[in-house]
């Protein structure tokens, strides 16, 4: 199973988040159902291994945690966007549980990525980037205001890759504790 753990977005801030859409040539929008911020891409996983991955993840002990966002941006960079998403402001308590979920996973035997863990939320995806294509959705960023999200719990999700796109199924979710919020600005 191609497998990843993130937090599940509320409805009414995927609404918000879907206003920053725009018609940009080439580029695939993330599915407003499909929103999510990733803490961890696995892969291919099979059952034994998904087994003990939940195992490792119900030994996570950390309080609820509240996010900002923060602004848009785009990966490489602005000349050469391929992936367009939202920040969020750094938060120790979030990379706190994006590194727990990663010793899990370590702990289990299956491989990571290489890359560190940068906190956004991808809402496009571009085929044939081009300078500048992505300008407006930055500006359009800039004037996005969301409310604070409460976290409440993180999730394993199997992606189904069809033609259409992934397929994002929630296999299991993880609660985190209700013993007060731990949010840093």
């Amino acid at each position: 199973m191609r497998l990843f753990i993130a937090i599940e977005l509320p409805e009414e801030t995927k609404r918000e988040l879907g206003r920053l859409r725009m018609d940009i040539p080439g580029a695939r929008q993330v599915p407003a159902d499909q929103i999510h911020l990733t803490l961890s891409f696995l892969g291919e996983v099979d059952e034994a291994a998904l087994e003990q991955l939940t195992g490792q993840l119900t030994r996570i002990t950390l309080s609820e945690i509240e996010i900002h966002f923060s602004g848009t941006g785009c990966f490489p960079d602005r000349r050469r966007p391929r992936v367009l998403w939202i920040g969020l402001e750094p938060n120790p308590r979030l990379n706190a549980l994006a590194a727990l979920v990663r010793e899990a996973v370590l702990a289990c035997g299956i491989p990571l990525e290489e890359r560190p863990f940068s906190p956004h939320i991808t809402l496009a995806r571009i085929k044939l980037p081009s300078p500048g294509m992505c300008d407006a959705f930055l500006d359009r960023g800039k004037k996005l205001r969301l409310p604070a999200l409460r976290v409440r719990e993180f999730t394993i999700f199997q992606s189904r890759l069809t033609t259409q796109g992934a397929v994002h199924i929630p296999l299991r979710s993880f609660p985190l504790s209700a013993a007060g919020v731990s949010g840093q600005r």
